[in-house]
């Protein structure tokens, strides 16, 4: 198979949606790279972070944990747990906004999970909308391919031998559109999978949390009882 031969054998409008359907390769690799490093920035940065975070609040240092929040941004569990505890820190110490605290940590938790989503899922649409259009628009040259070589035969005579070698060049087409596909859908399963392991570990994060405040305001008016029942 000569490619060059085929390549200029090949007419304006297949020419275009060649380079049309290799760009939008480029564009879903270029996607994927992207979010690939993303991802394994969260899950290095969290890996560091999670067990420092968990240790000062286990501590009730507060301050170490929102300074631990700060000093790992790229870590998705830092980002949505930093900014709860950032909100609800000036009502930790005052029993009678004990219910408010959590009430509050709850709504941040679920606020900053949707704003993470939407961030998260930028370029996704690109793999998906890639996965689904490019064998239609390999599809399309090739049936544009096929027109033309049987219009040739129809003007300058000839059987299907004539035209053979315009279909083959017209498949080429369809070939191109199909490898452009399939690593873009593959891409999107994987990236979407990633990203409800992401949310699950954030949906636990957060619950831990609120665990850690109710067990922390069940101590303390435990400590407040017996300190009044002593007196």
């Amino acid at each position: 198979m000569d490619i060059i031969k085929i390549w200029d054998d090949t007419g304006l409008i297949n020419r275009g949606i060649v380079i049309f359907l290799i760009l939008m390769s480029i564009a879903s690799l270029s996607v994927a790279i992207w979010k690939w490093l993303i991802f394994r920035r969260m899950a290095k940065a969290t890996k560091q972070f999670a067990p420092a975070f968990s240790s000062a609040l286990e501590s009730d240092n507060i301050p170490e944990a929102l300074a631990l929040a700060d000093q790992y941004p790229k870590s998705h569990v830092a980002r949505v747990l930093g900014e709860a505890l950032r909100e609800v820190a000036p009502l930790l110490n005052d029993p009678r906004a004990a219910g408010a605290a959590i009430v509050s940590c709850e709504r941040s938790v679920e606020r900053e999970q949707i704003l993470l989503a939407n961030e998260l899922k930028q370029g996704l649409g690109i793999l998906a909308t890639i996965g689904a259009t490019a064998p239609f628009v390999g599809l399309l040259g090739t049936t544009l391919g096929i027109v033309n070589s049987f219009m040739g035969m129809a003007e300058q005579g000839g059987g299907l031998e004539a035209v053979s070698g315009g279909i083959a060049e017209a498949l080429i087409a369809t070939a191109i559109g199909l490898v452009a596909a399939i690593p873009a859908v593959w891409l999107y399963n994987y990236f979407t999978a990633r990203l409800d392991t992401l949310f699950s570990e954030l949906a636990y994060a957060g619950r831990e949390m609120i665990d850690w405040m109710m067990t922390r305001q069940a101590r303390r008016e435990v400590g407040a009882g017996g300190a009044t029942y002593g007196g």
